[in-house]
């Protein structure tokens, strides 16, 4: 018979509950930096739901009972994944049976990497599931449990590859401050840069919209998930734009180094080196806001969702930008079919040479 086995027993009838510890919601912060800590005697132990009052009642002796509390006295560690049963729900989190010698306990801000209203969202009694551990033993042996912390990890993996694959997601706008617009992806909120937002509306205006976005930074150790809205229109329209191809466009903001074009809700680069075959000082001198006008695309970048326009090679005479741009745009077809058969020579030129080489 082992010595202190009625201390033994009355530590494992102890009543105790979890503490509200602040386990912050599922956003970029790393889990490690999170205040673990809870008040171990408020922790409820598994005497709260399934009471043992008599040994001798239930077929075991004391010597029997402390033996199998041996056998089962795994070496668990921070950071593992075990398998558990749910057996208890309780107001403040979850009493869990990993097989140790004291059920675990898993607070409800654990649960989920989502928003839920209760634990029986995500958990019900008897449910056996995998659950990784948060910390070491308290001095009663009790162990913290999370679901949120595979969620958080398998959400990081996934949009992992979901960028490998260069997929594009869609995802709904839950807010919007000044330098952007926020979504959630997989669980994860995810920034959209104000520059990487292409829309008719206006930014605070998009609460509750659907947009279609691609990744441009997925970094887990510094919990970065940054999202672009115009690569993917970008995208998408380019896969129906070809270079050499005359639109018709919009300007829509002018800058020292050139002119934005709309052209069928996305944005090209008119740049000041692209307008005409003379040299000019500012865009301002050739272009206005909201001038319509006809522009050729000389380069689709879907990698960095950017479309290069250019006017200088629809040019039937150098300046005729600068002189008569009216001219310039009714022989924009002419001009550009002229360039398209270039293009078409110069790649012949560059196949015949890499032939002979």
């Amino acid at each position: 018979m082992i010595e202190n086995s009625s201390q033994s027993l009355k530590e494992i009838s102890d009543e105790k509950e979890i503490e509200n510890s602040n386990v912050q919601e599922n956003t970029l912060e790393t889990p490690k930096e999170e205040d673990l800590s809870y008040e171990t005697k408020d922790i409820p132990s598994a005497e709260s739901s399934a009471r043992v009052s008599d040994l001798d009642s239930a077929g075991f002796t004391q010597e029997d009972f402390a033996s199998l509390l041996g056998k089962y006295d795994y070496n668990f560690k921070p950071g593992d994944l075990v398998k558990g049963t749910v057996f208890a729900l309780e107001p403040k989190g979850a009493m869990i049976d990993i097989g140790a010698k004291t059920a675990a306990f898993m607070p409800m801000q654990e649960v989920s990497i989502n928003r839920v209203e209760g634990l029986s969202d995500v958990l019900q009694p008897s449910e056996s599931r995998e659950f990784f551990i948060m910390s070491e033993e308290n001095e009663d042996g009790q162990l913290a449990l999370s679901i949120r912390r595979i969620e958080y990890q398998r959400a990081w993996e996934r949009v992992r590859q979901l960028q490998k694959e260069d997929a594009t997601i869609y995802s709904e706008v839950f807010a919007t401050n000044r330098g952007g617009a926020l979504v959630r992806v997989e669980g994860l909120r995810g920034f959209i840069p104000g520059s990487h937002i292409s829309a008719r509306k206006l930014k605070e205006d998009l609460e509750g919209e659907y947009l279609p976005l691609k990744f441009l930074e997925v970094d887990e150790e510094r919990n970065r998930l940054v999202l672009s809205h115009r690569r993917a229109l970008v995208e998408k329209k380019m896969n129906r734009l070809e270079v050499g191809e005359v639109v018709v466009g919009s300007v829509k903001g002018i800058k020292p180094y050139g002119a934005f074009i709309d052209i069928g809700g996305v944005s090209g680069l008119l740049h000041i080196s692209e307008i005409s075959h003379e040299h000019i000082e500012t865009p301002h001198n050739v272009l206005n806001v909201n001038d319509q006008m006809k522009v050729m695309i000389i380069d689709l970048d879907s990698e960095r969702g950017r479309i290069s326009l250019s006017t200088k090679a629809l040019e039937p005479e150098p300046g005729d930008m600068l002189k008569d741009p009216q001219k310039v745009f009714d022989k924009a077809e002419e001009m550009a079919a002229k360039y398209k058969q270039m293009l078409l020579e110069q790649t012949d030129e560059n196949e015949e040479i890499a032939e002979t080489e």
